[in-house]
């Protein structure tokens, strides 16, 4: 869009603390996830963790709950973020999200156009987040359905949970 970025957060709340066996396998392929993401045509950045093998980015625990963790990332442009997300591996993980994570009941993932160059922090996306929820799509904070020019969520999207 005109030359912006597209950036995009996505908070989950753990089922049970990262070190349980209930969440092992989750955790044992964040870095392959990611790595991959990173690797990727089209991507820019990534909020990162300790950079402690295993971690992703799970010490971000948001509101002091070390269950409720997030993803910040920077792409490109909307083709570069459908190609991650529903044409990798990412979408077995994506498909299997109920196995280590509680149903929020509520909006949990927001996108918005960045400045290149921007690297937006966790407070700016939980408040992008907030705006989406109170307001519903706008040019400030949106879904996957505000956007005309994406089109794999629909033909490729995983099957639809409450709050997505």
């Amino acid at each position: 869009m005109n030359g912006k970025h597209l950036a995009e957060l996505n908070v989950g709340r753990l089922l049970a603390p990262t070190d349980d066996p209930r969440v092992a396998e989750f955790m044992a392929n964040l870095d392959r996830v990611n790595g991959l993401g990173k690797r990727m045509p089209g991507f820019v950045w990534m909020m990162e963790g300790s950079g402690e093998p295993g971690r992703g980015n799970t010490e971000t625990a948001i509101g002091g709950d070390p269950q409720l963790v997030s993803n910040l990332t920077v792409w490109e442009d909307v083709a570069s973020l459908e190609r991650f997300v529903w044409g990798t591996i990412h979408k077995q993980f994506y498909e299997r999200r109920a196995e280590w994570f509680e149903l929020l009941g509520e909006m949990h993932f927001v996108m918005w156009w960045v400045a290149p160059g921007h690297r937006p922090s966790l407070e700016e996306g939980l408040a992008r987040l907030d705006h989406l929820r109170a307001k519903g799509d706008s040019d400030h904070a949106f879904g996957w359905s505000y956007l005309k020019e994406a089109t794999r969520w629909r033909s490729d999207g995983c099957a639809g949970v409450a709050a997505e």
